[in-house]
């Protein structure tokens, strides 16, 4: 019964995607004069709801012109406004904002596309110590947060004062490739004192501040091993390769549209993917001082509570991760 049940309810939503929505479209077009991206663009605003909204309204039409248009090329983006404008009979000269909402959502919307490849090709390229570029990264992000203690040689312990597992970094890249040196250099480089004072932080733990109700719940055992106990660290280093990982599956999955659509007025760029590293870093620092794990094993249960809090963070359509990043005063009036 149950699994008759369940099909019945499955071939109900079938009919209704594939006949009563378009018939429904059909008849609000019909009442409004207005196609279905001409009812989203004029009544909702720029942002992260609009351009899901006309996303979804692209990929899910019959008609191939709109299907292809979220992955053409960015220098396609105007002649591909002109004909849907077209196909839809929507005079430009009546409508100009319409094609203005448009061009960029599209602009969004494809530039997410690339930048996945971008970021993409950045995290499959390995560290090479033969190519000079990738050594001089990775030199001066050692020079960037250690710019008083000069490094002595290329392969040495020293390395392991900002978070790395041995006397060469070059193995600790294996899995992200050159993203991981990428977003490092990036944060330590546009972030400097906060990147040096993470460091710092990771190297010699702090507790966070106990609040009085929290004080109330502790048993006087409890709060003499407390206070003897020692908060425990991380390895800067490797964490801000693993936060990498985190922002890469963020992105691919999608989770990040609602970010980056909200804080990139036009195509979101590999800088965008990068100040929202910077974010996740600083976020994830605070969060380990106020989750004060045991031991650095409870590193992934850590990691997987703050993946959960940014995932249930960015079902909010108006979502900006790092709001002083956001361009929201260019969004208005697109």
């Amino acid at each position: 019964m149950k699994h008759f049940l369940r099909m019945f309810v499955q071939v109900c939503l079938y009919f209704y995607c594939k006949c009563l929505w378009r018939c429904l479209k059909f008849v609000v077009r019909k009442l409004t004069g207005r196609c279905e991206l001409q009812r989203i663009c004029y009544n909702i605003k720029p942002g992260a709801s609009r351009t899901m909204k006309i996303e979804t309204s692209l990929r899910g039409s019959k008609n191939k012109l709109l299907q292809t248009s979220v992955s053409i090329h960015p220098d396609a983006i105007e002649k591909t406004i002109d004909d849907i404008m077209e196909l839809k009979k929507i005079n430009p000269d009546i409508n100009p904002q319409l094609g203005v909402s448009l061009q960029a959502c599209l602009l969004q919307i494809v530039g997410y596309r690339n930048l996945i490849a971008e970021v993409e090709k950045l995290r499959r390229e390995p560290y090479e110590s033969e190519n000079p570029q990738h050594e001089e990264m990775l030199l001066k992000l050692w020079k960037c947060l250690k710019p008083d203690c000069p490094l002595e040689a290329r392969i040495s312990k020293q390395w392991c004062e900002i978070g790395f597992q041995g006397d060469d970094p070059k193995t600790d890249f294996r899995g992200m490739g050159l993203l991981g040196l990428y977003n490092l250099l990036y944060f330590a480089e546009r972030d400097a004192a906060v990147a040096q004072q993470v460091l710092s932080d990771s190297l010699q733990p702090k507790y966070r501040d106990i609040t009085k109700e929290e004080l109330s719940q502790f048993s006087k055992a409890e709060w003499e091993k407390k206070r003897f106990d020692k908060a425990i660290g991380y390895s800067f280093a490797i964490v801000g390769i693993n936060i990498t990982d985190l922002a890469y599956n963020l992105l691919v999955s999608g989770a990040l549209k609602t970010h980056f659509y909200n804080v990139a007025p036009e195509a979101p760029t590999l800088s965008h993917f990068q100040q929202t590293f910077c974010y996740l870093m600083h976020e994830f620092h605070k969060f380990w001082i106020e989750e004060d794990p045991l031991d650095i094993m409870e590193f992934n249960r850590v990691r997987e509570k703050f993946h959960k809090r940014i995932l249930k963070q960015l079902q909010n359509p108006d979502m900006a991760l790092c709001p002083h990043f956001a361009a929201s005063e260019s969004l208005i009036n697109m």
